[in-house]
C-alpha cells in the first residue's frame, strides 16, 4: 500500500489539485470549520514544521498517545479519525478571507517544500515526538487529505 507524502510530485500536485477545487460554499461532511477556517487550520499546522508556529509542551501521557497514533499511521496507512481534538493555537473560529487563505497555504507549503529540501524541519513535534522530513511529510498529507475529504475533495 502506497504511502502518500508531500515530498512527492504527483501527490503533492493531487492535493494542490483538490484544493484548487475546494470553494466558500463547499458544504462539509463533519465539524464545525467552514471552507476559509480550513485552510487557515491546515496552513498552521504546515507552520509547526516550518518553526512558524511554535505548540506548548503537553502532559506525558498525552505524548505517549500521540507517538502511538503516529507509529500506528505510519504501520497501518490510517486516515485521522473525524473530530480530533486539536491545540488551541491552531483552532480557526475567526472568519477568514477564503481567496486568501488558499494563496497563504500554497505558499506555506512552499515554504515547507524548501525547507525539507533543505533538512530544516523541526525534529520534535509536541505531541508525535521525534519527526525527521520523511514524516512531515506524510503527516502533512494525511492532514490536509483528511481536510479536503471534510469538504467532499
Amino acid at each position: 500500500m502506497k504511502r502518500k507524502t508531500l515530498l512527492h510530485p504527483l501527490d503533492l500536485l493531487e492535493i494542490k489539485q483538490r484544493l484548487s477545487h475546494l470553494t466558500e460554499c463547499s458544504e462539509k461532511k463533519w465539524g464545525k470549520m467552514k471552507p476559509s477556517q480550513m485552510l487557515r487550520h491546515c496552513d498552521r499546522i504546515i507552520q509547526i514544521s516550518t518553526g512558524k508556529i511554535i505548540l506548548p509542551k503537553i502532559n506525558l501521557l498525552f505524548r505517549a498517545v500521540g507517538i502511538i497514533t503516529k507509529k500506528e499511521m505510519r504501520l497501518l496507512n490510517n486516515g485521522i479519525p473525524h473530530n480530533m481534538p486539536t491545540f488551541k493555537c491552531v483552532v480557526i473560529t475567526e472568519n477568514c478571507n477564503f481567496e486568501k487563505a488558499r494563496e497563504e497555504l500554497l505558499a506555506t507549503l512552499e515554504d515547507f517544500l524548501q525547507k525539507a529540501a533543505e533538512n530544516n524541519l523541526l525534529s520534535q513535534h509536541a505531541l508525535f515526538g521525534t519527526m525527521n522530513v520523511k514524516d512531515w511529510g506524510f503527516m502533512h498529507y494525511k492532514h490536509l487529505n483528511h481536510h479536503l475529504k471534510q469538504f467532499g475533495l
